[in-house]
């Protein structure tokens, strides 16, 4: 049976937030280690336009989406929209006490914090966002780090970072191995160009 995975996009999301770590699993079923069925959902089946003015065909809505083993939330610039959003956060609240995994990406974690499911959850966002999600109460923000689990619940920092945390994921669903070799195979071996001051 494959592995179900599901992406909430809605307009605005940052297209990296998602499009990252659904490369990495993806990966899973290029190198053989597992069968995976990855699908998009949004609250309805309007074209989805990123942040980037990417489009994205919703493969569900929340009516017709399958329940995942895995739920993937992006982020964007403002979450707000989102965060106002009942019918969003409703589905949320319902599908992710099903999940095997819940995976918050960027300021996608401030989507999830506002179901309210997160209580005495230990989490990370965007650098941007940490002090918005430390004011939720019995959320314990943590900064400067790439991800964070905490029981079924991982999440990440911003865009880039929804990357490592899918590796690390990778090594907890199969091994540490084979994470290793999803980030061989997709050459993920970050060096920015600006990481040290240019004279």
């Amino acid at each position: 049976m494959p592995l179900k995975i599901a992406v909430l996009i809605y307009d605005d999301v940052a297209a990296l937030d998602f499009t990252g770590p659904m490369e990495v699993f993806n990966a899973v079923q290029y190198f053989k280690f597992g069968d995976v069925d990855m699908y998009t959902v949004a609250t309805n089946d309007n074209v989805v336009t990123c942040m980037s003015g990417l489009k994205i065909i919703p493969d569900h809505t929340m009516e017709t989406s399958p329940v995942p083993d895995i739920l993937l939330i992006p982020g964007n610039a403002d979450p707000t929209p989102q965060i106002n959003d009942p019918r969003l956060t409703n589905w949320l609240k319902q599908t992710a006490p099903k999940c095997r995994w819940v995976f918050g990406v960027c300021t996608g974690t401030l989507i999830l914090a506002a179901t309210g499911l997160l209580k005495g959850k230990k989490m990370t966002t965007h650098w941007s966002a940490i002090e918005a999600l430390d004011s939720i109460p019995e959320i314990t923000a943590l900064e400067n780090v790439r991800h964070v689990c905490d029981g079924n619940l991982l999440t990440s920092a911003g865009v880039g970072a929804g990357i490592d945390a899918a590796l690390w994921l990778i090594g907890r669903l199969y091994s540490p191995q084979q994470a290793r070799e999803v980030q061989k195979g997709l050459e993920y071996y970050p060096v920015p160009p600006y990481a040290a001051e240019v004279p």
